[in-house]
């Protein structure tokens, strides 16, 4: 693989992690597929084994608390490209607040994800969520 190729597959795998953060604070549930793999499984304290896009999606809504936002935040991405498939971890803190109030909750979280190259692009196909700390504010 080329250095070009790679640098240009570790840009696409950050925008993805980017996007990802994009769709839960903006409850973008449509647009799922630009983030997930068809057979994405997520493994989550909160969720357990959640395998498909409709799953996902499903335990996403039901997970929305009527007045609170989210603003989650993604840091030290780790990117390990192998063809078509990469290893991808990362830190993500987690600000829960109403509109125009400072957050009432905040939380670490580690997430581990395999990630695959489509014909659409890269998606998640597993991610695997670890809670680090949580602070009620």
């Amino acid at each position: 693989m080329s250095t070009d190729t790679l640098i240009a597959d570790r840009i696409e795998i950050a925008d993805l992690f980017t996007r990802f953060a994009l769709l839960l604070d903006q409850k973008r549930w449509e647009d799922a597929g630009t983030v997930f793999a068809d057979d994405v499984a997520v493994h989550s304290p909160r969720g357990g084994e959640l395998r498909g896009i409709d799953k996902v999606v499903g335990f996403m809504r039901q997970g929305e608390v009527e007045g609170q936002q989210a603003q989650h935040t993604t840091t030290d991405l780790l990117v390990d490209v192998d063809g078509d498939q990469a290893a991808a971890s990362a830190n993500s803190i987690v600000y829960y607040y109403r509109d125009s109030q400072a957050p009432h909750f905040t939380g670490g979280l580690r997430l581990a994800s395999t990630v695959v190259r489509t014909r659409a692009g890269w998606r998640l196909r597993e991610v695997r969520i670890t809670p680090a700390w949580t602070r009620e504010n």
